[in-house]
């Protein structure tokens, strides 16, 4: 059965990383549903947040496929109940709906979205949610003449109490990551 999973992955900040990690997808066929790459708090450390929908085992395959590459210092698989996670969307609207009455900013308010920049003809709304949510507010901007729309890829972080630093730190202690001769 096809569900939702959220792939973390830890790499060194190097160029050509996402096209390494990203082909994986292509060769397999898996959509992309949302992408997001950041620093870290360990310095040189980036986080791919990767969100796809596959059976587990495909996306378990994946991430084992993804583990095989240099660069990745760390690939997980996660459910959605195993990870916090968010996503910003951005919609500019006609200034004019906001001279129309208080309802605009009624709706703006009961959604949890802000204004985050006024101009003489339009007006951009923030708001930051799961992904139903940031939806549910573009439903009730189109009738009232949206301009524009744009949802950033979901950032997650885990529930799991591991830290990333320590990670890091496990990982160049372990003898699993020392190079032998055979592998020259």
């Amino acid at each position: 059965m096809e569900k939702q999973h959220t792939l973390s992955v830890l790499t060194e900040d190097k160029a050509g990383l996402l096209n390494q990690i990203t082909i994986i997808f292509t060769r397999r066929k898996i959509n992309i549903e949302s992408l997001n790459v950041s620093a870290t708090e360990v310095p040189g450390i980036s986080r791919f947040t990767i969100v796809i929908t596959s059976t587990q085992d495909i996306a378990e395959k994946t991430v084992k496929q993804i583990r095989k590459i240099v660069d990745v210092l760390g690939a997980f698989l996660y459910e959605e109940d195993q990870i916090y996670y968010q996503e910003i969307a951005l919609y500019k609207v006609p200034t004019k709906i906001f001279l129309n009455g208080q309802s605009i900013e009624k709706l703006v308010r009961e959604n949890g979205a802000r204004i985050l920049v006024i101009e003489e003809d339009h007006i951009i709304l923030e708001k930051t949610g799961l992904k139903d949510e940031t939806h549910a507010l573009y439903q009730k901007l189109v009738p009232l003449g949206l301009l524009e729309f744009v949802r950033s890829g979901r950032v997650a972080l885990s529930k799991s109490k591991r830290r990333t630093e320590d990670y890091i730190k496990e990982l160049e202690n372990s003898k699993e990551n020392l190079l032998t001769i055979k592998d020259f």
